[in-house]
């Protein structure tokens, strides 16, 4: 590991050897444990670099690249959230992390609603944060999006901050047609699993979300101990995502002290 900067906060930055994979982590900050998972075509900074410093005051976070995202490698084989929840338990185990909380954004939240399925021993608790659950809970035109989904229609912000940190800026297309191809195939979790789920949940998104309300609120029935927020902004503003991040941004927008207020509550009484 070596000692790096974010916005003047010291961090470890390291790889570890993960299914054939060379993956890519940061650990900040000391206290309870927090992993972050990000969405679909990012990377730690262009999802979580605004939340990242705040987070980091209290607890102790470990940010994570997963297959073909940022740092970390391909492994020639197509994206499943099933094998990304499975990636992230063997890094916390060469971590030596028995058990922590999880931060998921967008395809993030759903590979931590595999986590939480999966590998429930590892869970503490888990914020879903605009995380897809059904083909339903997104418009219909969004599956048709994916289906034509190019290179050059991604988002510039998130092509930048991959070919920031990336050591082959030609594996751009490589991590886009991974993802594009994992939604176009996007399988319905179960019922029976989502409901299985032990583990306190707090769902987050936005009110002009790309995941629809009622998808939230469905989520919300089926998780025995959850919450429920439903925030002004759209896809990860309420986290600064780096696609939202406009003039007018501010550090008191986003949702910290709600995702502290969530993670602090006892939950052992419910």
């Amino acid at each position: 590991m070596e000692n790096l900067k974010l916005d003047n906060l010291v961090f470890e930055g390291g790889y570890s050897d993960v299914n054939s994979l060379k993956m890519y982590y940061e650990i900040y900050g000391e206290g309870n444990p927090l992993v972050l998972i990000h969405g679909g075509g990012s990377t730690i900074q262009s999802n979580f670099g605004k939340i990242i410093p705040l987070l980091a005051k209290n607890r102790k976070i470990i940010a994570v690249e997963l297959q073909a995202h940022g740092r970390t490698n391909d492994r020639n084989a197509d994206l499943t959230f099933e094998q990304d929840a499975d990636d992230v338990a063997i890094l916390l185990k060469n971590l030596g992390i028995a058990k922590s909380d999880f931060l998921g954004f967008s395809n993030g939240g759903t590979t931590v609603l595999h986590i939480a399925i999966r590998h429930p021993k590892l869970v503490d608790k888990i914020i879903l944060a605009s995380a897809l659950a059904k083909r339903s809970g997104v418009p219909d035109w969004f599956w048709e999006f994916m289906k034509k989904a190019k290179l050059e229609n991604m988002p510039i912000q998130l092509q930048q901050a991959y070919l920031e940190v990336a050591a082959d800026p030609s594996a751009l297309q490589v991590m886009h047609d991974r993802d594009a191809k994992r939604m176009i195939h996007f399988r319905d979790i179960p019922d029976e699993k989502i409901k299985s789920i032990i583990a306190p949940a707090l769902i987050i998104i936005g009110d002009k979300d790309i995941i629809n309300p009622e998808h939230a609120i469905e989520l919300f029935r089926q998780i025995q101990n959850v919450e429920l927020a439903i925030i002004p902004g759209g896809h990860g503003e309420y986290i600064g995502e780096i696609t939202t991040i406009n003039p007018e941004f501010k550090e008191a927008y986003l949702v910290t002290p709600l995702i502290e207020k969530f993670l602090n509550r006892d939950w052992s009484g419910k």
